[in-house]
């Protein structure tokens, strides 16, 4: 299926059951983080799932490849990246199992029921407030500044969809990481697994993927570090394998 590009747009191969998605490299393009969140999020085939802050698709496009799943939703408040994931989704002929909506994070309790999802992912905004931006309003600020939502507003409306027992998974980065596991408890989204993405063995980690579940009894397992490069250039194998290549 072939579908119309706009302006700087191009069409990437994802390396997973041939999907492809556009992108306009003058805008934002996807990264590593959501990625590897798809490579941590689990899933069922039957399962319905909600991706906060879905930018162009990437998520539920990686989701839908890797399980399945019956139904999935992109939430993404930007209408050109929204328009640019539903485009997407009609090159991959995908338009009967995701649907690309575009709404406010903090009204998502208002646009789809309550409890009504058994998987909610998103790779949110890591930075705080406007501190360093010079365009507040420019696609970039928004993915990775809290300009229209925070971690607060993610939790607390992701509390309010997922189903009992439904999984929440999220990557973040490790300064905020007390906030994280204190926000999600307050919510009753109880921290099950954690793991740390280091850049190199020797370096700090820059990232942390988390799965909480709804309602679920206090204790989280760490896994074991997830490690990304071998050195510069050259992928660890487990990358690799997550990538697809």
């Amino acid at each position: 299926m072939t579908v119309k590009l706009k302006g700087k747009e191009r069409i990437d191969d994802l390396q997973r059951n041939g999907y492809r998605i556009i992108q306009d490299p003058e805008r934002f393009c996807f990264g590593m983080d959501a990625v590897l969140l798809a490579g941590f999020s689990l899933a069922n085939q039957g399962d319905s799932l909600l991706d906060l802050g879905t930018g162009t698709g990437i998520i539920p496009l990686l989701m839908e490849a890797r399980y399945h799943c019956e139904r999935l939703i992109g939430l993404e408040i930007q209408p050109e990246s929204a328009d640019m994931a539903a485009r997407s989704v009609e090159l991959n002929g995908l338009s009967d199992k995701i649907q690309i909506v575009v709404g406010d994070i903090r009204e998502a309790d208002s646009l789809f029921p309550s409890a009504s999802f058994d998987c909610i992912t998103c790779n949110p905004p890591y930075m705080i407030a406007n501190h360093g931006i010079k365009s507040p309003r420019s696609p970039r600020a928004v993915a990775r500044h809290e300009i229209f939502c925070t971690l607060e507003d993610v939790v607390s409306r992701t509390a309010k969809l997922l189903k009992p027992g439904g999984s929440f998974f999220l990557v973040h980065r490790p300064f905020r990481l007390a906030e994280i596991l204190s926000r999600l408890v307050a919510y009753k989204l109880e921290p099950k697994r954690m793991r740390l993405v280091y850049p190199y063995v020797d370096k700090e980690p820059n990232m942390v993927l988390i799965e909480a579940v709804r309602g679920a009894k206090s204790r989280m397992t760490v896994e074991k570090p997830l490690i990304v490069y071998r050195k510069p250039g050259v992928y660890m194998p487990e990358i690799r394998d997550i990538y697809g290549y």
